[in-house]
């Protein structure tokens, strides 16, 4: 085991470079970052990365966690409503319009694209997604989710960090803090994102828990992860340079132990030391084949892409990365059709296909027995409209549609339903809190003991809310 070496007059520089430790290099070097590490270091101290044990059985060893930006209409999706077909036009009264009680008058819009029965199961899929209906066996239609906010911001918080209000830790920390991480080559927790979403990193954050926990977020292109390639002449001497600064890191922190921003840095660079060898190959695409590219729909040598961001996961699952979020696109030009609902077309294609390759994917390599794949948006949009034949839709909290696929989830099913125009809630509420006890809870985890104290009182992700959806567990 390495030892601790305070630097002073009487230590030379060959003596600091040789046997300092407790610094990024040793910490990465130790045991080649075997999976089965110690959970306590050199020094002493608890790792919270090494990996523990769940509170009951898992279902799902992991997370592919698909994030659609701006608000996909549910009533253009997975909802069909055939009375806003029969009844486009028509004037309502309705109590709730973007987030305001009171009575407001609407004109009744009807779906875009026509809704058709997909797999042996039957449930209905628009035209919107036709590559998702030909899985739909595969997937767990969730036509009840709720959320508590109209607005992005606030409901993209909701959705990744269960608070409205403040930022919290995201869902991927939470998992990553409960789990640890099966490989210490790479972040337990990835974002793949061509852009941020709305109320941007906050989304993939770790706030008060430990800043190891937060997302590595890796942009697609030529250069995903800046400054990866060591500059070194070879291994040894980086180890020697790493190991000097993470003792210069190690003691500075002691002195700012409070600094959870700093203690994020120095475990970014442990884990950078080993992504220098792990992350390229992970984001290599060059091994695979023609046809699972085609699959995807990506040419060889792509480097971006919803599609790329799709295989690189399935490939950072399977290297034992414990959450994957993707991300579509940003806060501009996404899902928020305020002006036109045919916006919605483009953004399905990019989509569409890549999310049903990777669902076949997984399950014809026998990944998506232990693998959840969650597909979700922060709102649903109006099935109404202040004017009538107004082509676009406005923000609705009140009701929307998400799914889930694999890991201990029941394939085929259609869980929950809101009314006969998509207005509200009609049968079985998943609130947003319930949708993330539900993912915790098929990954071993009870939402109610995995707490963590800050400031005087016990956080957990779902607050004091939250009940898992026993009814979609297979």
């Amino acid at each position: 085991m390495s030892r601790i070496v305070e630097f002073n007059g009487q230590s030379n520089r060959r003596q600091a470079l040789a046997s300092c430790a407790g610094g990024i290099g040793s910490l990465a070097l130790a045991g080649g970052l075997t999976e089965g590490d110690a959970a306590v270091s050199g020094r002493g101290v608890v790792d919270p990365l090494a990996p523990r044990d769940p509170h009951h059985a898992p279902r799902a060893s992991r997370v592919i966690f698909l994030y659609m930006t701006g608000g996909v209409s549910h009533v253009d999706s997975f909802d069909p409503k055939p009375q806003l077909f029969s009844r486009h036009g028509q004037s309502i009264t309705v109590d709730n319009w973007q987030g305001k009680l009171g009575e407001f008058k609407r004109h009744l819009k009807r779906p875009d694209w026509k809704f058709r029965p997909g797999g042996t199961c039957g449930t209905q899929v628009s035209d919107l997604f036709p590559r998702m209906r030909s899985i739909v066996d595969d997937l767990c239609v969730i036509r009840s989710m709720s959320s508590d906010h109209t607005n992005h911001y606030e409901s993209t918080l909701g959705m990744h960090c269960g608070s409205w209000t403040f930022a919290r830790p995201s869902i991927g920390a939470w998992c990553s803090y409960g789990l640890g991480t099966f490989n210490r080559n790479l972040p337990s927790f990835m974002v793949l994102a061509p852009t941020t979403p709305y109320a941007g990193a906050q989304t993939w954050g770790s706030d008060f828990l430990p800043g190891c926990h937060q997302g590595t977020w890796i942009v697609p292109g030529d250069n995903p992860i800046p400054n990866l390639k060591p500059r070194a002449g070879n291994e040894r001497l980086q180890q020697l340079e790493l190991q000097l600064l993470g003792g210069a890191n190690r003691r500075h922190l002691k002195r700012r132990i409070a600094d959870r921003a700093l203690e994020a840095r120095i475990r970014s660079f442990e884990t950078a030391f080993g992504m220098q060898r792990e992350a390229p190959e992970a984001m290599d695409l060059g091994e695979e084949t023609a046809s699972t590219l085609a699959m995807y729909g990506i040419a060889p040598g792509q480097t971006t892409g919803f599609g790329w961001q799709c295989l690189v996961a399935r490939r950072l699952a399977e290297r034992g990365v414990r959450f994957i979020e993707l991300i579509d696109v940003g806060s501009s030009s996404n899902w928020d059709a305020h002006g036109n609902m045919a916006t919605h077309g483009p953004l399905a294609r990019n989509v569409d296909g890549p999310i049903a390759a990777l669902v076949t994917d997984l399950k014809q390599r026998g990944m998506l027995d232990d693998t959840l794949v969650v597909w979700t948006t922060e709102f649903g949009r109006t099935p109404y409209h202040e004017k009538a034949d107004h082509p676009g839709r406005e923000h609705h909290h009140q009701v929307f549609s998400s799914w889930m696929a694999g890991g201990g989830v029941k394939p085929g099913l259609v869980h929950g339903a809101s009314d006969e125009l998509g207005i509200d809630v009609a049968e079985s509420r998943v609130h947003v809190h319930d949708f993330h006890a539900t993912i915790l809870h098929l990954l071993g985890l009870d939402h109610e003991r995995l707490t963590y104290r800050f400031a005087g009182r016990d956080y957990r992700l779902t607050d004091v809310h939250g009940e898992v959806v026993r009814e979609i567990l297979a």
